[in-house]
């Protein structure tokens, strides 16, 4: 908000790829007064929208340790009570969350990479991540429903099925999420594009970009 603030600008259209649709997200929820529109390049994910219905693994994972840790000795009693109480609420919507990956993971064979050090920086940002549910401002979801893999895994035909798998379960779940759970979001799915729909697909995302800024209120 600080650079909008500084460079004068009133209610610009802000454009996100892949994780900076955290940042949009945030920006939605928080000031979306400030702008006329949010437009995600492939960013409409789970950093970006908690979908409820299906829950995500890494982001209710993190809100169980945070009031898991709470549990240490050390904390005031009535605190400890609260915690309790919440953790009684959380649990079974985690149990839900592990459910529909349970249920994901029967059509996904593992591992689809092998095992790597995750960098200081993913780290970060998955630390950072929040459950965006109420994004108040007009929205473009740009998807790539199925992405193109390109040469990824072509040399071991397992995990490039794996990999489709995922695409296809995970990305068309999120877009559908966007679509039903934002009532200000359009929702655009370009067949067999990269995630860098914008280089891919640059004519379709140029079209798309358009008709949603032309229609915004004025």
């Amino acid at each position: 908000m600080a650079v909008i603030d500084s460079l004068g600008l009133n209610r610009p259209v802000l454009v996100g790829h892949s994780i900076a649709g955290e940042e949009l997200s945030s920006i939605g929820t928080r000031h979306p007064e400030k702008v006329a529109g949010l437009v995600y390049l492939d960013a409409g994910y789970s950093y970006a929208f908690y979908d409820r219905s299906r829950g995500d693994l890494i982001l209710d994972s993190l809100e169980l340790g945070r009031e898991l840790e709470q549990l240490i000795p050390g904390r005031e009693k009535q605190e400890r009570k609260q915690v309790v109480q919440e953790l009684l609420t959380v649990l079974p919507g985690f149990q839900q969350t592990l459910r529909e990956h349970q249920k994901d993971m029967q059509f996904v064979p593992e591992p689809l990479q092998p095992p790597g050090q995750v960098s200081v920086a993913t780290q970060a940002i998955v630390a950072g991540e929040q459950k965006y549910t109420d994004i108040r401002c007009p929205i473009l979801a740009i998807f790539a429903v199925p992405h193109k893999l390109g040469s990824a895994f072509q040399d071991d035909p397992v995990a490039r099925a794996a990999a489709e798998a995922t695409d296809e379960i995970w990305t068309r779940a999120q877009a559908r999420a966007f679509e039903t759970g934002l009532p200000s979001a359009h929702v655009v799915r370009l067949p067999n594009a990269s995630h860098f729909v914008f280089q891919s697909n640059e004519a379709d995302v140029l079209r798309a970009m358009k008709a949603f800024i032309d229609n915004l209120p004025k």
